[in-house]
């Protein structure tokens, strides 16, 4: 299933914010799926992340809106590059207003950081040695 897409569902409280501090670790939003209650933010050709106003967010589920500043709804991992990938981008998020829960985790073959989004989800960017996972 090599053409499967995952779109990634999050509930946000500012959209324009959202846009705007994404755009700062530079991505990019598809306007074609974008509005004033929604932000289509590209990360890669499979994964595509969805903010959505909670407002909108509620056309599409039942239940309650975790607040991800108090409770924890989903870890997201993107990989990256190298280890300096990592600290790029965790930085970058931070100078953008994010907030860096924890600190680094080094174990050698394996390199990450994390940081919480302005809604408070949490992502966790992670370097693997190439070595290691090729087997």
């Amino acid at each position: 299933m090599s053409d499967t897409m995952i779109f990634v569902n999050l509930p946000v409280k500012d959209v324009e914010a959202t846009r705007s501090f994404w755009g700062k670790l530079g991505y990019s939003f598809n306007a074609q799926f974008s509005d004033e209650n929604s932000a289509s933010m590209v990360i890669s050709d499979s994964i595509v992340a969805m903010f959505l106003t909670e407002a909108r967010y509620k056309d599409f589920t039942h239940k309650e809106i975790a607040d991800a500043t108090r409770t924890s709804e989903v870890l997201l991992c993107l990989s990256a590059g190298s280890r300096a990938a990592v600290d790029e981008l965790v930085d970058a998020a931070v100078g953008a207003g994010a907030t860096e829960p924890r600190p680094a985790q080094d174990h050698g073959v394996m390199y990450g950081r994390a940081f919480d989004d302005l809604d408070g989800h949490t992502w966790e960017i992670m370097w693997m040695d190439p070595s290691m996972v090729q087997g």
